[in-house]
């Protein structure tokens, strides 16, 4: 079996043991049910399908939750092994750095996708089936398990990146809270002010070009402007109008946030002395 391999089920394994993978698809399911429930209620009078309104609900509920899961998952893979000592240990069986890397990174990546296939899975197929769906609002809501298990690989690269660059626990647990921080909350109102501030002095056609820089923005961008009903119903209809970026290009620009920070810890880690 790959070394890559064996270390990926030795984490999924270690999230079986930690109650990671449990406690995070019972967070994802409760949220994604009372959502559902209670965000498919007026959809009767506004003649939108119920699983159209969902996937609008849990886009938004995602660009919250999944990033934070996925930092307090992966922020110390690496400097966590250092301070137990454990680090040096592994590196003595035969892989390489890339290797053990590429799976911990692989292994924290299923465990968020057991975490978000589960618990959005429930909620979405009670939705669909019991009150009915069109193949278009099904489409929706498997590219937002799609780009949900991408978003949240993007901030586990981004984790273990940042826990390749600092020398301890505490550390690197500050910074992941502040990656959340600005790429959650801080990046819009940052791009929001700019754009106010540099009126007539900012070409208006760079604002969509700024959001491809924040990965929870194009998944946002992925989700709520790629189908009409959702699109219709979630608000987005004039600005994906404006913007005209295509599934292919979001899910590209999603993929290289999975890729670039992953490429950068990997040209890290060959170079750090333990």
């Amino acid at each position: 079996m790959s070394p890559i391999l064996v270390i990926a089920g030795k984490e999924i394994a270690d999230g079986l043991r930690n109650r990671w993978i449990v406690g995070a698809t019972l967070v994802l399911a409760l949220l994604a049910c009372a959502l559902a429930l209670l965000g498919s209620a007026p959809t009767g009078s506004l003649g939108v399908k119920p699983l159209a309104v969902t996937v609008v609900s849990l886009a938004s509920l995602t660009i919250f939750l999944v990033p934070l899961i996925a930092l307090l998952l992966s922020y110390d893979s690496i400097v966590g092994e250092v301070e137990r000592g454990t680090m040096l240990l592994l590196l003595t069986y035969p892989i390489t750095r890339a290797d053990l890397l590429i799976g911990k990174v692989l292994g924290h990546c299923c465990i968020l996708a057991i975490a978000t296939v589960v618990g959005y899975g429930g909620a979405g197929l009670a939705v669909g089936l019991g009150q009915g769906s069109d193949p278009q609002s099904w489409a929706a809501f498997g590219l937002l398990l799609v780009t949900s298990v991408m978003l949240g690989g993007a901030f586990v690269a981004l984790a273990t990146l940042v826990s390749l660059l600092v020398r301890e626990r505490g550390t690197a647990a500050g910074v992941a809270v502040a990656l959340w921080l600005a790429f959650v909350v801080l990046f819009d109102l940052a791009v929001l002010g700019l754009l106010v501030a540099g009126q007539g002095v900012i070409d208006p056609r760079l604002f969509p070009w700024l959001l491809l820089a924040n990965p929870a923005d194009v998944f946002r961008l992925a989700n709520l402007t790629g189908f009409d009903n959702v699109r219709m119903f979630s608000g987005m209809a004039g600005l994906a109008a404006d913007i005209r970026f295509g599934p292919g290009l979001l899910l590209g620009v999603l993929g290289a946030w999975v890729i670039g920070p992953l490429a950068a810890a990997l040209l890290v880690f060959r170079r750090r002395e333990l």
